[in-house]
C-alpha cells in the first residue's frame, strides 16, 4: 500500500507537471506583448513546474513516503496557484481586458480544469481517500471526455480553414465525444444504480474505442505539423500534448479495465 502510494504520486507529478508547464508557455504565446506582467507570470510557471517535473523524474519507487508526501503537499501549492492565475486570465478575457490576446476562453477554461484535476488528485493521495472503483470510472471519464471534446474543438479553429477535410474530421470527433461526455453525465447522475459490473465494462469499452480513434488522428496531425504538410498554428509541442493526454486516458481506461477484472474474478 505505502509503495503504491509512492508509484502513484510519483506519476501524477510526473506527467501533470508537465502538462503544467506546457500550459505555461501555451498561454505566453497567446498574450500580447505588451502583456509583459502575465508574460513574466507564465514564465514563472514554466520555471516552478520544470523544476517539479525535474524532481519528479530524479524520484523512485523506493523513495520515502514522508518525503513524498510533503513533496505532494509542495506541489499541491503550487497547482492551486496556478489554477489561479489561470482563472485570472479567463476573467480577463471574458471582460474584454485582453483585446487581440489568441487565448480562447475555453482553452483558459480547459487548462485551469486540469490544473484543478492535478491539485484534487495530489489532495486524494495525501490524504489516503481515493474514490471507490465504481465512482472512480464515472468522474475519471466525465472529465477525461470532456477534455477530449475540447481538443477536437482546438484542432478544428487552429487549422487553416483551408484544410477542409481535417477541418471536418475534428469536428466530427467533438460532436462524437460530446455525445459520450453527455451518455458518461447520464450514467453519472443514475448512480448508484448505473454502478454494475456490466454497465461500467461497456462504458470502457465504447469510450476506448473513440479515444483510440482521436488519439490516432491527433498523432497522424503531430507528424503532419513536424513536417509542414499541413497549414495551421497549431503549436508543434501543443500538438504533442493534445496526443499525451490521449494517451494518458487510454491508460487510465486500461488500469479500470484490470481492476473490474480483478473484482470479477474473486467473486
Amino acid at each position: 500500500m505505502v509503495n503504491g502510494f509512492v508509484t502513484r504520486s510519483v506519476d501524477e507529478v510526473r506527467f501533470w507537471s508537465r502538462i503544467m508547464k506546457e500550459h505555461s508557455l501555451f498561454l505566453k504565446l497567446g498574450f500580447r506583448c505588451e502583456d509583459t506582467q502575465l508574460i513574466n507570470e507564465a514564465n514563472y510557471f514554466y520555471a516552478v513546474f520544470e523544476d517539479i517535473e525535474g524532481r519528479a523524474n530524479a524520484l523512485t519507487a523506493e523513495a520515502d513516503p514522508e518525503v513524498i508526501k510533503s513533496f505532494n503537499a509542495e506541489v499541491y501549492n503550487h497547482a492551486t496557484h496556478i489554477w489561479a492565475f489561470k482563472r485570472k486570465v479567463l476573467g480577463l478575457i471574458l471582460s474584454c481586458q485582453l483585446p487581440g490576446a489568441n487565448n480562447f476562453p475555453l482553452l483558459v477554461d480547459h487548462v485551469s480544469r486540469e490544473a484543478f484535476y492535478f491539485g484534487n488528485r495530489l489532495q486524494e493521495l495525501n490524504n489516503g481517500r481515493l474514490d471507490p472503483l465504481p465512482d472512480a470510472i464515472i468522474n475519471e471519464n466525465v472529465f477525461f471526455l470532456r477534455i477530449m471534446a475540447d481538443h477536437a474543438k482546438f484542432i478544428g479553429h487552429l487549422l487553416d480553414p483551408s484544410e477542409r477535410k481535417l477541418v471536418e474530421q475534428a469536428r466530427e470527433f467533438s460532436h462524437d465525444f460530446d455525445q459520450l461526455l453527455y451518455q458518461a453525465r447520464d450514467l453519472e447522475s443514475m448512480r448508484p444504480q448505473s454502478q454494475t459490473g456490466p454497465l461500467l465494462d461497456q462504458f470502457l469499452d465504447q469510450n476506448r474505442v473513440s479515444v483510440e480513434s482521436l488519439r490516432d488522428f491527433k498523432k497522424t496531425a503531430r507528424e503532419l505539423i513536424e513536417a509542414c504538410r499541413i497549414k495551421s498554428i497549431i503549436h508543434p509541442l501543443l500538438a504533442d500534448h493534445v496526443f499525451r493526454e490521449a494517451e494518458r486516458f487510454l491508460f487510465i481506461i486500461d488500469m479500470f479495465e484490470n481492476s473490474l477484472t480483478s473484482v470479477a474474478m474473486k467473486r
